[in-house]
């Protein structure tokens, strides 16, 4: 159990926890080598046992964590400590997408369009690199309160592919985004991606999913072999360009999707131009269900069954041996001998490391006791001791007795490693000050050297021009108060991002537009429209309404209004231009 105050490697420690699931923890952190708060995922025990998974989680978390865009959620660091496998990664001010549809139930079609823009402009990227996420769904899609959005949970989603149809708490989340081809066993491509977020967007519009049923594999096999329900029934003003793109992501043939994430950005981008709300219906060009689904439709329809007792557990149970063929039992008997092999390989692999690491030295409990029965205590078990002690102020252990040491009590060294003592300084209270004006990392910095927690907190303010980024302006614990180890005290600083204005209020000209996106760092993209209603240049649209956030590194795209194309009068050289 990981406590608040704890630190994780040394060096993140953890503030609260922020969520529970199947697979991890996630805790917030502060990060005290680089001063920022963190996100740390920590894998459950049970999976943190399994090796092979381990290794794959570590492998895949460190390539996601090369991706780099501003719809993707950084990862910083991977790691364990003592046996726990954590994940650090950028913490998010905002909710999950899953979260959002439990407050608004639907959301309208721009934000939609909007949402999956970004997600696909950030899976491009991960595309590019052939990253494959396998695990889009609305709990790994964070939004923040200026509406950017943010895919996270690139390492578990690609660790979790091989086991993830035999999983009890994750799959149920998972199976109704899951598309046929990962169903049927056939492994993932980058159109795996595009059908999840064919599904996802599907939600988002309508409120529902779109295959419901009471267990997992009744989930997968209407994947499998059930037709998309019509979203026309349930949103039938719906622009055809938009129903199209569900179409077209979320079809059961990969080769009538989307050939990656960038290809559906391309199309997301303009499907609420005018000239194609109206646009024929997206029509396959190859069959929606192959002989093979078919196949294993009907095998699995056959050789399944579902033991639902606890919720949880899903068991598949093979076919009688009348119902299989002569070849097949012969195929039954190698998979198992198979199985057991890798039973057993597995069993190995499991107690290999405590036979490998049992000449690993337990560092002792030493709290309360006295600098130098801890000196010996560490060097007659074959630690050495570092030359200087750490003064550390503490509220439980007396001044002069030892705190705790680094590597912490508990964890498992070789004969040999340097271990440093933290020495208590007691319970010294420190004053506190008025902070308002100071910069909060300055005086965050000389209130945890005191061991004191503190929290950083944004705060909107009237005229933010009026105050310097990171200005402290407000605090929760009055000036002359005193504060002990391991007491906290929160400071607010004003939110003082910048708003995009209203560049169609005809004040502003296209040049205004380019100046304003190179000084914040943001794209932008022109688009060109006939209209004889307006000057030409006058600003038409903007993909950003007035008072949303800016956030560096986004796309920005402005409609700008240009003249119709003249036609020339062709005159009949006969007539002398009189008839």
């Amino acid at each position: 159990m990981i406590m608040k105050g704890q630190k994780i490697n040394d060096r993140y420690q953890i503030i609260k926890s922020i969520g529970e699931g199947g697979m991890a923890n996630v805790y917030l952190a502060y990060d005290t080598i680089l001063d920022r708060d963190v996100a740390v995922k920590v894998l459950r025990g049970d999976l943190s046992n399994d090796e092979k998974f381990v290794r794959r989680f570590q492998r895949e978390a460190l390539n996601a964590s090369s991706l780099s865009h501003p719809n993707i959620v950084e990862v910083y660091d991977v790691g364990d400590d003592n046996g726990q496998y954590f994940i650090v990664m950028e913490y998010i001010e905002g909710k999950n997408l899953k979260d959002l549809l439990k407050k608004r139930g639907k959301l309208t079609t721009s934000e939609v369009v909007d949402i999956m823009s970004q997600i696909a402009d950030g899976l491009s990227v991960a595309h590019d690199s052939y990253i494959i996420h396998r695990d889009i769904k609305p709990q790994n899609i964070m939004i923040l309160e200026n509406g950017l959005v943010k895919i996270t949970d690139f390492g578990i989603a690609m660790a979790m592919n091989a086991t993830q149809l035999t999983q009890t708490n994750s799959v149920m989340g998972s199976v109704h985004y899951l598309p046929p081809e990962q169903a049927s066993g056939k492994g993932s491509t980058l159109k795996s991606d595009i059908y999840s977020m064919g599904i996802l967007m599907y939600e988002l519009l309508t409120g529902k999913l779109p295959y419901r049923g009471d267990n997992a594999v009744e989930i997968a096999l209407k994947h499998l072999k059930e037709p998309l329900p019509s979203i026309r029934d349930e949103l039938p003003d719906l622009p055809q360009s938009v129903e199209n793109i569900i179409l077209k992501s979320a079809a059961k043939n990969p080769k009538n999707r989307y050939n990656d994430a960038r290809e559906m950005y391309e199309d997301l981008k303009t499907c609420l131009d005018e000239s194609r709300l109206n646009e024929p219906r997206y029509e396959y060009q190859y069959p929606e269900l192959d002989s093979d689904n078919k196949k294993f439709t009907k095998q699995v329809e056959k050789a399944i069954s579902v033991e639902n007792d606890d919720e949880e557990q899903i068991e598949v149970k093979k076919v009688s041996d009348s119902e299989l063929k002569k070849e097949n039992k012969i195929l039954v008997i190698l998979a198992a001998i198979f199985v057991g092999l890798i039973v057993i390989v597995a069993a190995f692999m499991l107690f290999l490391p405590s036979v490998l690491n049992s000449e690993d030295i337990t560092i002792p409990e030493v709290s309360g006791k006295e600098v130098s029965a801890v000196v010996k205590e560490l060097q007659d078990m074959g630690f050495e001791v570092a030359d200087k002690t750490v003064d550390i102020s503490d509220d439980k252990v007396p001044e002069g007795k030892v705190v705790k040491t680094n590597p912490p009590s508990g964890a498992k060294r070789t004969e040999g490693t340097v271990v440093t003592i933290y020495v208590s300084t007691g319970d010294a209270k420190y004053e506190i000050e008025d902070y308002t004006g100071k910069n909060y990392l300055e005086v965050k910095g000389a209130l945890e050297a005191h061991n004191i927690l503190v929290y950083v907190e944004k705060k909107d303010v009237k005229d933010p021009e009026d105050y310097d980024d990171g200005e402290i302006i407000e605090q929760d614990i009055e000036p002359g108060s005193k504060l002990g180890a391991r007491d906290s005290i929160t400071l607010y600083i004003p939110n003082v991002a910048a708003k995009y204005p209203d560049f169609t209020d005809g004040s502003y000209t296209v040049e205004d537009v380019q100046k304003f996106c190179e000084k914040y760092n943001i794209s932008l993209e022109i688009k060109h429209e006939e209209n004889s209603s307006y000057d030409e240049g006058t600003i038409l649209k903007q993909s950003r309404p007035e008072g949303y956030t800016i956030t560096n590194g986004t796309v920005f795209m402005i409609t700008v209004a240009s003249a119709p194309e003249e036609t020339e009068e062709v005159v009949d050289d006969d007539c002398n231009g009189l008839c």
